[in-house]
């Protein structure tokens, strides 16, 4: 059962002459981990904004965002609070900014709610914090812990949905490694779906059942983490994976992407990726494709080019 689905979701933003946004489909079910990724610019973290309601100044949408079966575009702003506060919640990529310096973290976790105090307490212990943190402020934790206070805060109202906006790119990796294993426990414990976004493509083959690969506000591939990470078949998914370091690999020069994503100012006729891609034909050029069979290519990589 879909605790998030995202249906045809487009976005236009003021000064642009085609969306951000154009046509997204996903879908999250109940305790699953799904990876939205990309580079920076492709769509990620507005279409996880857009999961909140939370819609840039100006933006004009369309499409269908549903959580836990409400329809997030239509809630009057009343509804959508409620909605961040016992449905859906972030976790987002610095915490620091994510609470008030001034206040103690038991402040933050509690925030007014009567009888919440054994609440905080009980996830403080699921994210391997000692109780004492209660009584600290924010300059006296590490990030890693900081990281595991908000994670903390966003199961405060037991959501049915958690969304990850890069919440690990501001950590080493060792605390990297602590904070991805907490969220998959987290995830088992509790039952919450997961929408992980990032850039980083070892990190969802490690934590998702499923990646969408978003390219210029497109998915232009989805399907199970295994398969995708091992077999790609949009040509951009193929060269990500190319350019991504690998330790056991001979020493060589890492693959790049040649150009850069299309501009949004400038009208796009064929496929988005088609001014970077090797396998580009005219067809290309003017049709953009659909997405079939999980993924949206009109010339998508068999096992001749896996070879």
């Amino acid at each position: 059962m879909s605790v998030l689905r995202v249906t045809g979701l487009r976005m236009w933003l003021p000064g642009t002459l085609r969306p951000v946004l154009d046509g997204v489909d996903l879908s999250v079910g109940e305790g699953e981990t799904v990876a939205l990724v990309g580079e920076s610019g492709s769509g990620k973290s507005l279409t996880s904004r857009a999961v909140l309601g939370l819609l840039p100044e100006g933006a004009e949408v369309e499409g269908g965002v549903e959580v836990a079966g409400q329809d997030v575009l239509a809630l009057t702003p009343a509804r959508l609070r409620e909605l961040r506060r016992r449905t859906v919640a972030m976790i987002f990529q610095d915490p620091r900014a994510g609470i008030n310096p001034l206040r103690r973290v038991g402040d933050f976790l509690v925030e007014g709610r009567p009888g919440s105090r054994d609440r905080a307490r009980e996830l403080l212990d699921a994210v391997g914090l000692e109780q004492r943190v209660l009584r600290q402020y924010p300059h006296e934790l590490s990030g890693g812990m900081l990281q595991r206070v908000m994670i903390a805060g966003a199961l405060m109202g037991d959501p049915k949905l958690l969304l990850c906006d890069e919440p690990t790119t501001a950590l080493d990796v060792t605390t990297q490694a602590e904070i991805v294993a907490l969220l998959a426990a987290l995830r088992e414990r509790y039952g919450t779906g997961l929408l992980f976004v990032t850039h980083d493509l070892d990190l969802a083959a490690a934590i998702a059942d499923r990646v969408y690969v978003m390219y210029a506000g497109r998915i232009a591939e989805t399907g199970s983490a295994a398969t995708l990470f091992s077999r790609p078949r949009h040509p951009y998914t193929a060269a990500l994976l190319a350019a991504t370091p690998r330790v056991l690999r001979s020493p060589r020069r890492l693959s790049t992407l040649p150009g850069q994503p299309p501009d949004l100012r400038t009208e796009l006729l064929g496929c988005a990726f088609a001014a970077r891609c090797p396998l580009v034909t005219a067809v290309c050029r003017t049709d953009p494709p659909e997405l079939v069979a999980q993924v949206a290519c009109h010339h998508n990589l068999t096992g001749a080019e896996h070879a």
